[in-house]
């Protein structure tokens, strides 16, 4: 089995978000870049399915511009056997490269790759979509099993454990298929030097996007992006009248 994993290169999850001073995004210059955490989590679980005798290969790929290449690398040094960064001029952060136009590219891709499984986060933390395994899975025709919190190969299927709102569901699904990772399906190993020594040797082949014949082109413009108002501290009230009377002529939601 050949397991196909997307990555994304976001901002670090430690790193305090900061908006542009003109509101057109967010702040990029000197901040720390990291892979998504959610696609750490697919790394592993492929890694995890190939040390158990599952998978063979592991295919990582990312889309964006050529420093993108080092999430590619960290994945490498986690356990993948090769990647293949697709150059785009359209930025990847927040207002640029959109969920379609990214399962578009991962269609031609796999189409090229033939996978027999793909693994991806279920959202980047940067646009936070939770758009583009479903969208994958819709232009390939494939079943899909997204949020999951457990995967268990039995016999030719594979029985993904959901995270849903009312707990916990169970499907089986026949390869080839989509998987998009929750938090809890297990936790990412920190890669060894040794490993991240053999990553830089390993094959990293890169593609621009202009020769997979796909429209990219954004359908959505941004307007402006602004931080949440601050919240103010709340109040005590002596009694049910006074409460339902700031309810009614100060909150006005009643």
């Amino acid at each position: 089995m050949k397991i196909l994993v997307p990555v994304k290169r976001a901002v670090d999850y430690n790193v305090k978000i900061r908006i542009k001073a003109d509101q057109s995004g967010i702040e990029l210059a000197n901040v720390k870049m990291s892979m998504n955490p959610f696609d750490e989590i697919a790394i592993e679980e492929a890694v995890r399915m190939k040390e158990k005798g599952i998978a063979t290969e592991i295919v990582v790929v990312t889309i964006g511009a050529a420093i993108a290449q080092d999430v590619l690398r960290t994945a490498m040094a986690i356990g993948a056997d090769r990647g293949i960064l697709v150059t785009t001029p359209l930025a990847t952060d927040l207002g640029g490269l959109e969920p379609l136009g990214v399962a578009k590219l991962l269609q031609k891709l796999i189409e090229r790759e033939q996978p027999s499984l793909v693994i991806m986060g279920k959202q980047s933390i940067d646009d936070d979509s939770n758009q583009t395994g479903q969208m994958l899975g819709a232009l390939m025709g494939w079943p899909q099993a997204t949020f999951a919190s457990k995967i268990e190969k039995i016999g030719d299927a594979l029985h993904v454990t959901r995270e849903i709102d009312g707990g916990l569901e169970t499907v089986e699904v026949l390869t080839p298929a989509i998987i998009t990772t929750d938090l809890r399906l297990n936790e990412p190993r920190y890669a060894s030097l040794p490993n991240i020594m053999k990553a830089k040797q390993k094959p990293l082949e890169t593609i621009d996007s202009g020769t997979l014949g796909v429209d990219v082109t954004p359908r959505l413009k941004m307007i402006g992006l602004t931080e949440p108002p601050k919240r103010k501290g709340g109040i005590k009230v002596t009694s049910v009248d006074e409460l339902i009377d700031k309810l009614k002529n100060e909150a006005k939601v009643i």
